[in-house]
């Protein structure tokens, strides 16, 4: 995969893509465009713009850079066995092929796949508590440009990498951060998170011999970003950034150039009492004896920030403006529990959607200083309120806080889309809320999707109503060990009889694509998804796996797609019945006008600002 640089990355946003040009010859409601020619990777589709330009998400890229000279004789001995145990559950991988050229760092595919599985089995607290090992993300974050133009791939955007000896963007760089783009605005500016690289540090001397162990340490953790029309990637600091160097994350970004996600506002106690602590803390000379403070303080960065829902404010010049957006509930003064907030999406009137902790009982005004708060719930951003649409709160006996309900996108027209719980059945559904109405007359609204028991979620809704998502098909599974099959589905409210449709049904009968997940929908009626679709396989290097009469090894990978709406397209008829899958009787009648109202935005909306 291709990667940006720092310094060199200029987009063009330029190119857009002519519906007009598609062929009329064409069956189906949508064609499918990979965006990823070349993948390297498993891709995952994120928010897509009003250029059909596309955020990615990869995983699971070649040559791993996995730094064998930082392994010992037990870390071989581990490896031999682990490949020796567990070659028969892995498919293409065999035994340690040879073990002498992998402990000089030349090892064969399949042995590089092994050293690799190897680390990040040691990822782990329990087996790598003091970040001995190399850290392995292999997160990739991608961007495509122009998917109507064959020649052009989804290119890598590297972020806060480096490589081993901490020089930026570098030609080899760790993997070891974790880097995501949410999305491209239509003015070109690309937002998101990424994390520092963990590099290796020198350790206090333990050994007998005098030998020092190495440490792997970042700098900082999830951090929010944008990149402007010039290429230049702008970090944006949390409020609070002690012992770690703070969170901080942004999900979107409106034309007003406005974003929001979430920042560290606030310390954990505990925490901090336990860096200063000289008895068994990150101050006790016998600790440090053993790990640099920097790994102490690493150790307990889980739980040590507290986090809130806020804005950023791009300007032309300068840091970015920040401010925080609130909490759904005000805590008793004594109360020194971790609540929080997060925005994860704004429309162009600066109304933003997310979810927040909430108290169980709905009706608490003045808390007591142990007050249950046992779930989080979708919410609201509006004129420095925050709303839970009125939705009932409930108790839970979970260990964690239960995720009652999320809200992941607000079009302009103040329509919310999401996901909550059934009252009922307690089943995970998709909602819409129309918030134009009085605060106190908001009403989280349910349809009917695939079946009862179908789990479903929305992603996404744009400015004429039309909501995109992914439900569950499969009535049920053949093993516990088998999740039950998801499709992309779209739903439009401005219908006057809406009905959830599986993105599938609108494709070519033939279509080699399985429609997974439908991320988002722009205002051309253009869908970014996630599809399963058949691929050669390539072993650890790249290299193409070939069967015993020398043809390609075909497999199910997971790729990003872009659907694009087909001017003059029709349903067909497959004529196809799957045992397990239940469907709803949508009738397609009206879907040729209903495909090209919805390129050219000239239905009716009930919801108006």
């Amino acid at each position: 995969m291709k990667q940006y640089s720092k310094n060199i990355l200029v987009l063009a946003v330029a190119s857009v893509l002519s519906l007009s040009a598609l062929s009329n010859s064409q069956a189906a409601i949508y064609e499918v465009v990979e965006v990823d020619k070349n993948a390297e990777a498993y891709t995952d589709g994120g928010k897509l713009n009003i250029n059909g330009e596309m955020a990615i998400s990869g995983s699971n890229s070649y040559n791993f850079p996995v730094q064998f000279d930082y392994l010992d004789d037990n870390d071989f001995n581990d490896i031999v066995y682990l490949a020796l145990t567990r070659h028969d559950y892995y498919f293409g991988l065999e035994v340690i092929e040879d073990l002498d050229a992998m402990k000089a760092g030349e090892p064969t595919a399949n042995d590089l796949a092994w050293a690799k599985m190897y680390l990040q089995e040691r990822n782990t607290s329990t087996t790598n508590p003091n970040f001995e090992y190399q850290f392995v993300a292999d997160a990739a974050a991608m961007i495509n440009l122009d998917s109507a133009d064959e020649n052009i791939s989804s290119i890598e955007i590297c972020i806060f990498d480096t490589g081993f000896d901490g020089t930026p963007c570098a030609d080899v760089v760790t993997r070891s951060t974790v880097n995501v783009i949410q999305g491209i605005t239509d003015s070109g500016f690309i937002f998101g998170t990424g994390s520092a690289p963990y590099l290796p540090i020198e350790g206090p001397a333990t050994e007998s011999d005098g030998t020092f162990k190495t440490h792997w340490v970042r700098e900082h953790g999830q951090r929010a970003f944008y990149i402007d029309t010039t290429g230049e990637i702008i970090a944006v600091e949390p409020d609070t950034t002690e012992y770690g160097g703070g969170i901080s994350a942004l999900f979107d970004m409106n034309d007003n150039g406005i974003a929001v996600g979430y920042t560290s506002y606030k310390l954990s106690d505990a925490r901090v009492e336990y860096i200063n602590d000289t008895s068994g803390g990150c101050a006790d000379p016998s600790v440090l004896a053993i790990i640099p403070e920097e790994i102490c303080i690493q150790k307990i960065q889980s739980g040590m920030y507290y986090i809130q829902a806020f804005k950023a404010t791009i300007s032309a010049t300068g840091k970015p403006e920040t401010e925080q957006l609130g909490l759904l509930i005000t805590p008793h003064a004594d109360d020194e529990r971790a609540f929080s907030s997060q925005a994860l999406a704004i429309n162009n009137h600066d109304i933003a959607v997310g979810y927040a902790h909430g108290w169980d009982d709905s009706d608490v005004v003045t808390p007591a200083s142990n007050e249950r708060m046992t779930g989080s719930y979708a919410v609201l951003y509006k004129d420095g309120k925050v709303l839970d649409f009125n939705q009932k709160h409930y108790y839970f006996t979970y260990g964690n806080t239960y995720p009652f309900s999320r809200a992941y996108d607000i079009n302009d027209n103040g329509l919310v889309v999401g996901y909550t719980r059934d009252p009922d059945t307690f089943v995970k559904k998709l909602f819409y809320v129309d918030t134009n109405v009085a605060e106190n007359e908001m009403e989280i609204i349910i349809p009917k999707d695939f079946f009862t028991t179908s789990v479903s979620t929305a992603f996404s809704v744009n400015s004429a109503g039309v909501i995109v998502g992914e439900g569950q098909i499969e009535t049920h599974n053949d093993s516990s060990q088998n999740p039950r099959r998801t499709a992309g589905f779209i739903y439009d409210t401005a219908s006057d009889s809406p009905v959830l449709i599986d993105v599938n049904t609108l494709l070519a009968c033939n279509s080699k694509y399985n429609i997974l997940k439908a991320s988002d929908i722009n205002d051309a009626g253009q869908i970014s998804a996630t599809a399963i679709v058949k691929s050669k396989s390539y072993d650890a290097k790249g290299v193409a796996i070939l069967d015993d009469s020398g043809n390609p090894v075909m497999i199910d990978v997971a790729r990003a797609v872009l659907l694009n709406p087909i001017a003059g397209g029709e349903v067909e008829d497959c004529g196809l019945f799957e045992d397990k899958v239940e469907r709803q009787g949508a009738s397609f009648g009206g879907m040729v006008l209903f495909s090209l109202l919805a390129v050219f935005g000239l239905r009716r909306r009930k919801f108006n600002s």
